[in-house]
């Protein structure tokens, strides 16, 4: 295994991880910006919207560009751009340019989302074998370290700008060092005609399966903190618990995830990932306490964790050019993403809200189903060879 090869792995851990500390300040810090401009509950959901809304145009957009430029071009502007943009929503002075910023924000942290998928799609064929669970670890090591950041940053009393600032400060030229390891996309130089009009049909039911597992992530994350308090009666502190425990469980699962599909196999480990994230639901909607809850969503994080990685590494492994087919398979993810807490707001203010959390049960059989429609044998590895011959025909970038 080449030096450029182990440097290029480690360089999209560390961006994922880098991806994860972004994003996770801005939800973190998002009650102090409301606090601060004075926005109500609806104009803090139209800011999360304008950031999904952003996030999900640039996906669109990508299939074309992944197509001429690759992972490794987008990263290099993108990932700077993202930290930027995070210093535009610091300092926004009111709600319309917060908006405004959110959406620039947004864009620039969806043309990422997409293009270190694809590079690290790009680095396990150069591997040979699955990798993407455990870089999606590092999503998770990043989420965890915004909030713990986060709240040191709240007791020592700093600002949100200061904050906000801070993180973007140090982001942008780590993300700019790492823009240096990144291996070049084997199919990204010649654009093939018909690059962006046709994929294949099991992109898109990849796709599927991303969007219904985006779409439990984001009920949990939007809607865990209310269940627990208006539907169990937690005190604000146990429901604080809820979402670190679903990331704790989700960074256990993705440790582990490419050597259970090494055990498995990506299609079986995709069936039995949707059909435990059912079971698990039903115990947080069955639980008799908040406790209980807590416990249940960290066994949600568990069951769930691993179909997005796997769905967007078979993506990446549909075409010889990732790029494009993980734009298509993320893209759909994020509009999961995005309709999953409007579905819950809207069945909960019909019934309830422990009735409308029944959703997710629902998406997890989904995902179960969708996986016995996945061709057998599913699409494999590149050649090894032909993404080191890749990488020994560009001059990359030596580690210290």
């Amino acid at each position: 295994m080449t030096r450029a090869l182990r440097t290029a792995r480690y360089g999209v851990i560390l961006t994922f991880v880098l991806a994860g500390l972004i994003c996770g300040t801005f939800t973190v810090r998002l009650p102090a910006l409301a606090d601060r401009l004075g926005l109500p509950e609806s104009s803090v959901g139209v800011v999360l919207l304008a950031w999904g809304i952003g996030a999900l145009l640039t996906m669109q957009v990508m299939r074309v560009v992944m197509a001429r430029v690759g992972s490794r071009g987008v990263l290099g502007i993108a990932a700077p751009l993202s930290a930027a943009t995070l210093v535009l929503v610091a300092f926004a002075p009111s709600f319309p340019l917060l908006v405004l910023a959110t959406t620039v924000f947004g864009m620039a942290f969806g043309a990422v989302d997409v293009a270190m998928n694809a590079q690290g799609s790009a680095v396990e064929q150069a591997y040979g074998h699955s990798l993407l669970s455990g870089m999606h670890a590092g999503w998770c090591v990043g989420a965890i370290s915004a909030g713990l950041v986060g709240t040191a940053a709240i007791a020592a009393d700093l600002s949100l700008t200061v904050h906000l600032a801070v993180v973007a400060l140090v982001s942008l030229p780590v993300s700019l060092v790492l823009s240096r390891t990144y291996l070049p996309d084997p199919a990204a130089a010649p654009r093939t005609r018909g690059a962006r009009a046709k994929l294949p049909a099991v992109v898109y039911l990849l796709g599927a399966i991303t969007f219904g597992a985006f779409m439990i992530e984001g009920i949990v994350a939007d809607w865990n903190g209310l269940y627990l308090i208006d539907t169990l009666g937690a005190p604000a502190a146990l429901a604080a618990l809820g979402y670190p425990a679903f990331e704790a469980g989700m960074l256990i699962s993705r440790l582990t995830g490419d050597r259970l599909r090494h055990r498995y196999g990506a299609r079986g480990l995709i069936t039995i990932s949707g059909g435990a994230t059912a079971v698990t639901f039903l115990l947080v909607i069955g639980a008799p306490s908040a406790v209980f809850a807590v416990v249940g969503m960290f066994l949600v994080g568990l069951a769930t964790a691993t179909i997005s990685p796997m769905a967007l590494s078979l993506a990446g492994t549909a075409t010889a050019n990732p790029g494009p087919a993980i734009a298509q398979a993320g893209a759909m993810g994020y509009a999961g993403l995005l309709l999953g807490p409007v579905v819950i707001g809207l069945v909960s203010s019909m019934s309830s809200l422990r009735a409308a959390m029944i959703t997710a049960v629902v998406l997890g059989l989904l995902v179960t189903a969708a996986a016995h429609f996945l061709p057998k044998p599913l699409p494999v590895f590149m050649e090894q060879e032909t993404i080191l011959e890749t990488v020994a025909e560009e001059e990359l970038p030596q580690a210290a």
